[in-house]
């Protein structure tokens, strides 16, 4: 039990770590506040509710394994060699694309009920 103790403090700790350090990631971890919040203020049906928190961790997974990989980079080469760059570039553009995809995903979830709540107020 200890072991599992202190895996799980590592892993609060990796947390923290990039909430203090990346931006990025407490941008998005507001927008999962934001849509968690709108979860329960919406009438959604189950499916509606399992996708909207599968898009929201895999944003803020992607975004934890995109500062791993940055991190990595520059611990094997600072920023010396073109590749660091591209490979965070590319790591980037998979997190930019993700995002999009969950901004649509959201947008098609969320917009017909938060029309239809903005109708009634």
């Amino acid at each position: 039990m200890p072991s599992l103790l202190k895996s799980f403090r590592h892993a609060f700790r990796g947390l923290a770590t990039a909430f203090r350090t990346e931006r990025s990631f407490r941008i998005q971890i507001a927008a999962g506040i934001i849509i968690l919040a709108l979860l329960f203020m919406l009438p959604l049906v189950t499916w509606e509710r399992a996708l909207l928190v599968l898009v929201v961790t895999l944003i803020l997974v992607l975004e934890l394994v995109n500062s791993s990989l940055e991190r990595l980079v520059d611990l094997a080469k600072p920023r010396l060699h073109a590749y660091a760059g591209e490979i965070k570039d590319v790591m980037a553009g998979g997190v930019l694309i993700a995002s999009a995809g969950a901004i649509v995903i959201g947008a098609i979830i969320l917009g017909p009920h938060l029309l239809t709540f903005l109708q009634r107020v």
